[in-house]
């Protein structure tokens, strides 16, 4: 059985569920048709008996592989933020309901997370069972750039990192590559590039017992991770347990050692309210379960659109970044030591009655 759309093809091989997402050169950016295809095949193949796991891969220009998901349509945030198009409601609660989905699927899910996995990408591979990484892994939740939080569960994934890497991770934005993934509780196993398609392939095409013994033959394909890891953890750890963004950056800009300053440049340059609020975000997730955090993410991130009309982080940022590219944020309030905590906890309050929430049914 083969399903196909322009952006999605999911075929069942063998006894295994195989996505691959077809939108290379948007990054296989994830659109709202894409989260309803994946949300549809996912559903079905979740009560079928017959398929024993799900695999899930993205594509580059060359074929398949070479890139996951750089996340979601920021192109199509942007244009419909700034008209009040009610489908951006609809685009987060749907990938909202369909990462909690892949947390909560119930047989094996492996994501083949090859090259760029930012944002959206890590909403649809955190979840699964086994996340494999390669030595082209890019793997970032960069949303404070775009003066947006890490959404999609980040606050429920993004706090269970050791230390204070969480934190780290959410402000500054960084990429880290495979060794540090692993290390960081972000993935599971290293498959180097050139070995993916034959893994792939085996799956559709050998008999397994159960779901069980599809995890583990591909576990038994790993191989050590190449040692690149970053030399800073405790400095991370250091820095990013202090009480407040101010402090942080203080701190920061009062050492006396590059990787200090330049993660204080990094700091700089974000949207200084949405620092705070991604703060207050992974310290409160810390002690919530996916579903709770979820629907949290979902008031800031309505928040984020509406709270202050005309004057949007979100929509500032994707535009200097993405539309007009200019790379000049116009934040509001400009600078970091000038958020009040009203501003921050305002993102805090749901819009909504716990019964009427978009998320409500979640669990």
């Amino acid at each position: 059985m083969t399903e196909m759309t322009t952006e999605v093809v999911a075929e069942v091989r063998g006894q295994v569920g195989c996505i691959t997402l077809n939108r290379p050169k948007a990054l296989n950016a994830l659109s709202l048709g894409m989260v309803r295809d994946l949300m549809a095949v996912l559903l079905d193949w979740q009560r079928d008996d017959s398929v024993l796991a799900v695999a899930i891969r993205g594509s580059n220009k060359e074929g398949p592989f070479g890139a996951f998901c750089a996340g979601g349509d920021i192109r199509f945030l942007h244009a419909a933020g700034t008209v009040g198009n009610p489908q951006i409601e609809d685009f987060f609660t749907e990938e909202y309901a369909l990462n909690h989905l892949i947390h909560n699927f119930g047989k094996p899910y492996i994501a083949f997370m090859d090259g760029i996995v930012m944002g959206g990408g890590m909403g649809i591979s955190q979840g699964g069972t086994l996340r494999i990484v390669t030595e082209r892994t890019k793997m970032a939740m960069p949303e404070t750039a775009i003066g947006l939080f890490p959404d999609v569960g980040g606050g429920y994934f993004l706090s269970r990192c050791p230390g204070r890497v969480g934190e780290w991770l959410a402000l500054t934005g960084d990429t880290i590559g495979a060794a540090d993934a692993i290390a960081f509780k972000l993935a599971d196993g290293f498959l180097p590039s050139d070995r993916q398609a034959a893994v792939w392939e085996a799956l559709g095409a050998q008999h397994f017992a159960d779901g069980a013994a599809v995890q583990r033959w591909v576990s038994s394909e790993f191989v050590a991770a190449d040692a690149c890891q970053i030399s800073a953890r405790g400095q991370i750890d250091q820095y990013f347990a202090l009480d407040d963004v101010p402090a942080m950056v203080a701190a920061l800009e009062g050492a006396d050692d590059d990787w200090a300053r330049a993660t204080a440049a990094t700091l700089r340059k974000r949207s200084p309210l949405m620092l705070h609020v991604v703060l207050e975000q992974i310290r409160r997730a810390r002690t919530m379960g996916l579903a709770d955090d979820l629907r949290m993410e979902r008031d800031m991130v309505r928040h984020c659109f509406y709270l202050r009309p005309g004057t949007s982080e979100t929509l500032e940022g994707i535009r200097a970044l993405a539309v007009d590219k200019d790379q000049s944020p116009r934040w509001n309030p400009a600078r970091i030591e000038d958020v009040s905590p009203e501003l921050v906890q305002a993102f805090f309050k749901s819009p909504w009655p716990a019964y009427a929430h978009p998320l409500a049914a979640l669990r």
